[in-house]
Parts: structure tokens; sequence; C-alpha cells
């Protein structure tokens, strides 16, 4: 059975591993981006999309590129 990663779950997935990365909290990347923890879970687990914005936000405080951020670009650095 092939199971196929919809957008949504690609993204989330991609915030939840270079936040990990950078040793940050749901809670603490939350604070930084003033909004709520909860908010935050559901781009991570797939049930919301951040609006271009708030892309750019995350990217900017996860210091990644916004392509890195979305999968369209791997990230240079093999250690994130």
């Amino acid at each position: 059975m092939i199971v196929v990663e919809s957008e949504k779950e690609r993204l989330g997935r991609n915030i939840k591993s270079f936040r990990e990365a950078r040793n940050m909290s749901q809670s603490q990347l939350a604070e930084r981006l003033w909004i709520d923890r909860s908010s935050l879970s559901g781009y991570e687990i797939g049930k919301r999309t951040p609006d271009i914005y708030m892309l750019c936000r995350i990217a900017d405080e996860l210091e990644l590129s916004l392509d890195v951020l979305v999968g369209r670009r791997e990230a240079e650095d093999c250690s994130l």
C-alpha cells in the first residue's frame, strides 16, 4: 500500500523537524510568532495551513529560506 503525503502534511513535518533541530518547543516558537501553541500544533499535524505571511515569519524564526521550509529545496546544512 502506497501512502501519499499531502502538501499540508509535508509542510507540517518540515516545521516540526526544523523546530526540533533548533531545540525549540512548540510553546517557544509559538511565542516568538505571536500565535497560540494550538495554532502551531495545527500547522505541524497538517490540520491547518499558515498563510504566506505566517510562512515567512516561521521561516525567519527557524532561519530558513521559504523554499526549504515548504520542501521545494533541500537544506544546505545536513545537520538540520
